[in-house]
C-alpha cells in the first residue's frame, strides 16, 4: 500500500527494500502519477548508488529526480534509515528547473552569477512554455550539496547573493556517520564533488525556515589553532583543542563523542545573531574537525540547550499561522539534532510530530539557509495547500 498522506496534493512515498531496484520499482508505484514536474529523492548509502541512478532514470522517465545520500531519512513515518524516501511536485502546482554545479573543488565566487543566469533562463523560459499560467506566488531554492566537499560556505553565500531576495535551503548529502563518500543525483547518476540547486516556482504559498534549539552560555573560548581549508581546530585557548573543549564543556577526561558533539556544540555570533558550528570528530592528536568552516581568532561560545520538542511545536505554529496547516515541511535536519534526540530519549515523540506535520526529508552533514551554512539546524520549505 501507498504510505501517503491522505489529504495531500503533494505525493510522497518510502520503501525500506534492500536493494536499488526493487526500491526503485516500490518509490514509482507508490509515487508516480502523471503530470509531475519533479520527484525529490533522499536514500541511504547502503544503495548501489549506480543502479538506484539508473532504476530511477529508468522508471520515472521525462520527470526529472534529483535528491542526495542521507545520514538517515525522515519519512511519511517519521525518522528512518536504510530507505529511499521520495515527493512528488505537480506541474499544476510548481514549475521547476534544475542545474548541476560540478568541481566544487575549483568552484570560485564568479561562478555563480553564470550558473544562475542559466537558471534564471530556464525558469523564465518554462513559466513563458506553460500552456496556462499559475498563481505565481514566488520561487525559491533548494540547494543539495556534496557533505564531503568542504565548499559549502563559498558555494551558498556565492548563490545567495546573486538570487537576492530568493529564499534559499538545503542540507549536505550524509553517508551514515561514515565521512567518506557522499553523492548528490542528477539526470541519472549520483555525483561526488557537485552540487545540484533546484528553483522552484509555486503556486501555493510557502515559507523558508530555520530554527535550532540552543542558546549561547557564558562559557568562552577562542581557536588559537586552526587548519582553515580542512577545517581543524588543533588548539583552543593555547590548548589541544579535544582536551580543553572538554574541560569547558564539564567532561574533562571524558571519551568524545558524536553523542557528547551532539549535546554541547559550540556557536559563533555572525551578524549580530549566533549560529551552531557542530565538531564531527576528534582526532588522534586532540585536534577537532568540524562540520563548518572555522578559523584562528574566531571565539567559540559553549551552547545550552532548550527543548527541542516545545521548539519544533513553536515553529510548526508559526509556520501554520504564515501560510495554513502545510501539506508539505520538505526539511533538511542536521544529524547531530537526531543523535542527540536518541539520547535524550526524545526520538520517537519527534518522529510522530514531524509525521503529524507532513515533514518529509533528510539529516544532513550541514544545513544551508539563505547566504549561511549552518549546523545542528532544521531548515526547510513548508508548503501550503491549495
Amino acid at each position: 500500500m501507498p504510505v501517503q498522506a491522505a489529504t495531500s496534493a503533494l505525493p510522497r512515498a518510502m520503501s525500506t527494500a534492500e536493494d536499488a531496484a526493487t526500491a526503485a520499482r516500490e518509490l514509482h508505484e507508490r509515487l508516480w502519477r502523471p503530470g509531475l514536474e519533479l520527484v525529490v529523492v533522499f536514500c541511504s548509502p547502503r544503495y548501489d548508488t549506480a543502479e538506484l541512478g539508473r532504476e530511477l532514470a529508468g522508471r520515472f522517465g521525462d520527470t526529472p529526480v534529483v535528491g542526495c545520500t542521507t545520514a538517515g531519512e525522515i519519512t511519511p513515518e517519521g525518522y528512518a534509515s536504510g530507505t529511499l524516501v521520495g515527493i512528488g511536485f505537480p506541474s499544476e502546482d510548481f514549475s521547476i528547473v534544475t542545474e548541476r554545479i560540478d568541481a566544487l573543488n575549483g568552484f570560485e565566487v564568479s561562478d555563480s552569477t553564470r550558473i544562475l543566469r542559466s537558471l534564471l533562463t530556464k525558469r523564465d523560459r518554462a513559466l513563458a512554455a506553460r500552456p496556462e499560467p499559475f498563481p505565481d506566488k514566488g520561487s525559491f531554492a533548494m540547494l543539495l550539496v556534496d557533505g564531503m566537499s568542504m565548499r559549502e560556505e563559498t558555494v551558498v553565500s556565492a548563490l545567495h547573493s546573486v538570487l537576492v531576495d530568493i529564499p534559499l535551503f538545503g542540507g549536505s548529502a550524509g553517508d551514515d556517520l561514515r565521512f567518506e563518500r557522499t553523492f548528490v543525483l542528477h539526470e541519472g547518476r549520483f555525483h561526488e564533488n557537485a552540487g545540484v540547486i533546484a528553483l522552484f516556482t509555486s503556486a501555493r504559498r510557502f515559507s523558508v525556515f530555520r530554527t535550532e534549539h540552543f542558546v549561547s552560555s557564558d562559557r568562552k573560548m577562542v581557536v588559537t589553532g586552526a587548519d582553515p581549508q580542512r577545517r581543524i581546530v588543533t588548539e583552543i585557548n593555547a590548548e589541544p583543542a579535544g582536551r580543553e573543549y572538554a574541560r569547558m564543556v564539564g567532561l574533562e577526561g571524558e571519551p568524545l563523542t558524536p553523542m557528547i558533539f551532539a549535546a554541547h556544540p559550540v556557536v559563533v555570533r555572525v551578524g549580530g545573531q549566533y549560529h551552531v558550528r557542530s565538531i564531527q570528530k576528534v582526532n588522534e592528536d586532540e585536534s577537532l574537525t568540524f562540520f563548518c568552516a572555522i578559523d584562528e581568532g574566531i571565539v567559540l561560545t559553549v551552547a545550552e540547550g532548550v527543548d527541542p520538542v516545545q521548539n519544533f511545536e513553536a515553529m510548526m505554529a508559526r509556520l501554520t499561522d504564515e501560510i495554513g496547516t502545510p501539506d508539505l515541511v520538505l526539511s533538511c535536519d542536521c544529524i547531530l539534532r537526531r543523535l542527540e534526540l536518541e539520547q535524550s530519549q526524545l526520538k520517537r515523540t519527534m518522529s510522530g510530530l514531524m509525521a503529524q506535520h507532513n515533514v518529509i526529508g533528510f539529516c544532513a552533514y550541514g544545513e544551508q539557509y539563505n547566504g549561511m551554512h549552518v549546523n545542528q539546524t532544521l531548515t526547510g520549505v513548508a508548503i501550503g495547500g491549495r
